[in-house]
């Protein structure tokens, strides 16, 4: 067989570890989307499957491209691109049932501080409508480096909007919780696990840890996510809101997942499987 890695960065851990048990059997192709001829290369060494770990307009014109030649994509172009606009997903989520964080999106952070700071409020669904602080705010678009920051009144919300006022934005209810992030990823069938202290924490942020299992009924959620998102290959951001109840706060396409044992192995078993 042969795999093709949409990437930028084919030294990856987990797409090395991946390159790795798929072995000297198998051929791993590497397409970077920032190279001009990169769907060239694509037409002239036709993959079995390619695995999209990247998310930027380039890699995302390369997948379509391949998609409309009958090529297997893992994840589909357009189910990656759903998963940067947390609007839609948050849409998408609480359609299909799915506890996720409710979510009112703003054209900008300035807009969002305006209002907020003229006595209006913050309109939108329960638990934000009237305004209830505190709230938190990330970046509308998900991306490396974007906002998410706890906001605990309208004097906060002018401090960032001082350098993200243009930046388009959504809000979410602050849920109170532990002070951890679980982070839940899957490739396939397979659940991983980790907690990660949340940015928003006193604490501050602290680096990824591995959990031996989800909570079995976490672990059925993630699946049920992939499913709504049609998602192959996913993360999913889960806080405990008390006595185990979750509430979905994020979901992400093809996400890093350093240091999950057995990851790399499953992403190959994927791969053959979707080559298959």
């Amino acid at each position: 067989m042969r795999v093709g890695l949409i990437t930028a960065d084919a030294g990856h851990p987990l797409l090395a570890g991946a390159a790795a048990a798929l072995g000297p059997e198998h051929e791993v192709v590497v397409l970077d989307p920032r190279n001009a001829d990169a769907e060239a290369v694509a037409a002239g060494a036709r993959a079995d499957v390619y695995l999209l770990k990247a998310r930027d307009p380039r890699a995302l014109e390369l997948a379509r491209a391949l998609e409309r030649r009958g090529a297997p994509v893992v994840n589909t172009a357009a189910a990656t691109e759903l998963c940067q606009d947390r609007t839609e997903m948050a849409d998408l989520a609480r359609r299909a049932g799915l506890p996720f964080a409710a979510t009112t999106a703003f054209p900008s952070l300035d807009r969002l501080a305006r209002q907020a700071g003229d006595g209006s409020g913050l309109p939108g669904p329960a638990g934000l409508s009237g305004q209830r602080w505190p709230v938190v705010v990330k970046s509308r678009r998900s991306r490396k480096g974007d906002l998410v920051a706890r906001v605990d009144d309208p004097a906060r919300l002018r401090e960032l909007a001082a350098g993200w006022g243009e930046e388009p934005v959504v809000v979410q209810a602050f849920a109170p919780n532990n002070g951890w992030d679980h982070k839940l990823y899957a490739i396939g069938d397979r659940v991983f696990a980790g907690l990660r202290r949340s940015e928003m924490a006193p604490e501050g942020p602290e680096d990824d840890r591995s959990v031996t299992a989800p909570p079995a009924r976490w672990a059925e959620l993630t699946l049920r996510v992939g499913e709504v998102f049609a998602l192959d290959v996913y993360g999913v951001d889960i806080i405990d809101t008390g006595d185990g109840a979750p509430l979905i706060v994020d979901v992400n396409a093809f996400p890093g997942m350093r240091g999950r044992p057995g990851a790399p192995e499953a992403l190959a078993a994927l791969a053959l499987r979707r080559a298959g």
